[in-house]
């Protein structure tokens, strides 16, 4: 696994509690070259493992997300954004019907897919190593692309993750100058069994609902192919570019 992280790297893990964030972690921990694991969720992930750092963050305060920052003691190699807000099991669904469009829904979701992930890379991509490859990856979702939108619907998950991949596009810009071997990239998961799918899984394919070490250990193989002039691009857990 990331043989193309010749040295011992750092990792920083945002939404490291949640079905896809504990994943990378347990990946990452398994990784013999990983150094050190900075692990960040809204509480400290119970894992003793030598290579973790946990730490607390709201990412829906930016001062929070500044003193997360401020936590890191090294350059790191890889950051993976793994946060995510579609439904909370209760009155905010996904809009089915523009009748159903809902100011506090769109604003909780802009916050939590675009907002505090824009804040994260404020704050969190200047600590990317800059003489060698280095990868800031946010968990986007294929819905977000605009060309391939067919069936309609889910309306501020949709709009909120392709600002993400705008965010994505326009921070790899800038970052290019100063992180000539980074890639800023966007990351779908695929369906992955967890919270966020639960109301949802009945209607997925069979064999299309991933575990999500599955779904981890795909993306982790895009983390480590991925080159530096793909920054500022959206990938699928197998690889295939999504446009946006």
């Amino acid at each position: 696994m990331l043989p193309s992280f010749e040295d011992k790297i750092n990792i920083a893990i945002i939404g490291a509690s949640g079905a896809i964030g504990s994943a990378f972690v347990e990946a990452f921990t398994a990784y013999e070259k990983a150094d050190k694991i900075y692990t960040f969720s809204r509480s400290n992930i119970d894992n003793k493992h030598s290579k973790i750092i946990s730490h607390t963050i709201n990412i829906e305060n930016e001062s929070s997300i500044a003193l997360a920052a401020e936590c890191v003691q090294e350059k790191l190699d890889i950051i993976v954004v793994a946060t995510g807000f579609l439904h909370d099991g209760e009155t905010l669904q996904p809009e089915k019907s523009l009748r159903e469009i809902d100011e506090n829904k769109m604003i909780k979701s802009y916050m939590v897919n675009t907002i505090g992930p824009a804040l994260i890379g404020k704050h969190f991509i200047p600590l990317l190593q800059r003489d060698r490859k280095s990868v800031f990856a946010a968990i986007s979702a294929r819905v977000s692309s605009i060309s391939d939108n067919q069936l309609g619907g889910w309306y501020s998950y949709r709009c909120a993750k392709s600002a993400l991949n705008m965010f994505i596009k326009t921070a790899s810009i800038e970052a290019a100058r100063k992180f000539k071997q980074a890639a800023i990239i966007g990351l779908h998961p695929g369906t992955v069994d967890s919270k966020l799918s639960e109301p949802f899984k009945k209607n997925v394919a069979e064999g299309s609902l991933f575990s999500p070490a599955f779904s981890v250990d795909e993306l982790i193989k895009v983390i480590d192919i991925i080159k530096a002039e793909q920054t500022g691009q959206l990938f699928a857990w197998d690889g295939q570019e999504i446009p946006y």
